[in-house]
């Protein structure tokens, strides 16, 4: 089985669950946060929303220097978040259906001018990076949203909201 045939399908699946979260997202609480070192629910919901979209440089490029390549989104409202998140999944799945398993084996390095964070195959930055990372932050979202009595949606199974 190639590689992306194993993935696409969790792909899928991530992305439709993150999307239903998303969704909740109460503009008026934009500015909330759990603690003063927290990113507000907007922020939260924003650095998630744009997540998928760091498929296309990881499987495309060999590199992403923080220092030069990246601006922290801005959170507007939840329906940009979510058109934003709509656009970068479609582009996501295609570059995902696109990838050979020899490019998805290419190494890829995050760094921050001189200063190395790691280099790791691009297969294992898609999945930590892109997944995992996403799956974390909709944890943190799904807290947030349930400390606003937002109601929460079926995850990986019921939540008190849906059962």
């Amino acid at each position: 089985m190639a590689i992306k045939d194993a993935l696409l399908p969790e792909f899928d699946e991530e992305m439709k669950t993150t999307r239903t979260l998303l969704e909740r997202v109460p503009d008026a609480k934009a500015a909330w946060k759990p603690h003063p070192k927290s990113m507000s629910l907007g922020e939260l919901a924003i650095h998630l929303a744009t997540m998928a979209g760091w498929t296309m440089p990881t499987l495309t490029q060999t590199q992403m220097d923080f220092a030069a390549d990246f601006t922290p989104p801005v959170f507007g409202s939840t329906a940009q978040a979510l058109k934003g998140f709509d656009e970068a999944v479609a582009q996501a799945r295609a570059t995902i259906a696109a990838t050979s398993d020899a490019d998805f084996m290419v190494p890829w390095t995050l760094r921050r001018g001189d200063h190395v964070f790691f280099t790791l195959p691009r297969v294992v930055v898609l999945r930590s990076m892109v997944l995992n990372h996403a799956i974390h932050h909709r944890g943190q979202l799904s807290v947030y949203l349930r400390l606003n009595d937002v109601s929460l949606p079926s995850i990986y199974g019921p939540t008190a909201d849906t059962h």
